[in-house]
């Protein structure tokens, strides 16, 4: 009779632990899928990019500022409108209005959002 007790006790026992490895592995894609879990490397990569883009937001607005400052503003805002649009940024840069005060290069994602803004600007 005890042999029928072990046996009995070991299918329980190897059921609940398949049971178990196929319940994570759901919850794991559940989770991954859509519940927005991330790993580590994934939540570090977007909070990097969150905050690039919020610097260049703020600074673009210095960039907008030094550009209203410059005599010819008017015939190079023409000059940039007749750009496209992947060639504005280095022609900000260019103007030296994406180089930031107390820096002595021109930022490449400064002059990108601030070229989105002169264009807003002059619509």
């Amino acid at each position: 009779m005890a042999i029928g007790i072990e046996k009995l006790n070991w299918e329980k026992i190897k059921s609940f632990f398949w049971n178990a490895i196929v319940g994570a592995i759901l919850i794991s894609i559940v989770g991954f899928s859509w519940l927005g879990w991330v790993l580590e490397s994934t939540a570090q990569l977007e909070a990097t990019q969150s905050a690039e883009k919020s610097v260049n937001d703020r600074l673009a607005k210095i960039c907008v500022y030094q550009f209203g400052k410059d005599p010819e503003k008017d015939l190079k805002l023409k000059e940039l409108k007749g750009r496209s649009s992947w060639n504005r940024g280095d022609y900000l840069k260019n103007q030296g209005w994406a180089t930031m005060p107390g820096e002595e290069e021109p930022d490449h994602g400064v002059a990108e959002k601030c070229a989105e803004l002169l264009m807003e600007i002059s619509q």
